[in-house]
């Protein structure tokens, strides 16, 4: 199992094709769900692995609509799950430990909050394309008790532009050459895009705090 998830942080699709076969759908279906929908799991690499996900469907390794309807219902499952977490459990979870360290870190529960609070529900959508904060932005809805209706409503729509918009750039990209050939370093490219906002946002509060 360990070597798995080692071999999932590479993006090493053609090792897990090897071993599992085509028990991938299931284990890409896994990674998209526990990254969304476990709110102790927010290092997995989601954006990255859509993108690769939709390379190997462009080379015909995978089938396109099997990832895109798996991976789409993965997503919107993950993130209904942390929302009751949230709704349910609570401000406890931060209490939750193990071997003395807390599960989920409170300073990470405030980035999300912050950022939903600023963004309003449109926060929901946006959050999809941060790392970390795509983690705990349902956690964060549920303990603020936001109306189920509408959470659902922009959790559709945010999922439906992640899943398929980093899925079929990976797949119509797929073909050229330079991108096959340099997969990790355009996976770190998406990464460093990815956590971008996130970087420019702590920036801003140190040197608006410094300022102040």
């Amino acid at each position: 199992m360990v070597e798995l998830f080692q071999h999932i942080f590479h993006l090493d699709f053609e090792w897990i094709f090897d071993h599992y076969g085509t028990a991938i759908y299931v284990i890409l279906f896994l990674v998209i769900f526990i990254e969304t929908g476990l709110v102790v799991m927010p290092i997995l690499p989601g954006d990255s692995l859509l993108f690769t996900a939709g390379l190997f469907a462009a080379s015909g390794d995978l089938n396109l609509f099997y990832v895109l309807g798996l991976l789409f219902f993965a997503a919107i499952l993950g993130d209904n799950v942390n929302y009751w977490l949230g709704r349910k459990l609570g401000l406890g979870v931060l209490n939750w430990k193990i071997r003395g360290r807390q599960l989920v870190k409170q300073s990470l529960l405030e980035k999300a909050e912050q950022f939903f609070e600023k963004r309003g529900v449109s926060a929901i959508i946006m959050a999809r394309f941060v790392p970390l904060v795509r983690t705990f932005m349902p956690f964060a809805a549920g303990i603020g008790k936001m109306k189920y209706r509408k959470f659902v409503f922009f959790d559709l729509l945010g999922g439906f532009l992640w899943i398929f918009s980093l899925t079929l750039a990976g797949y119509f990209l797929g073909n050229i050459v330079w991108i096959r050939e340099n997969i990790e370093k355009v996976c770190l490219g998406i990464i460093f895009i990815s956590v971008l906002p996130m970087v420019i946002s702590v920036l801003k509060s140190k040197f608006g705090k410094k300022h102040a």
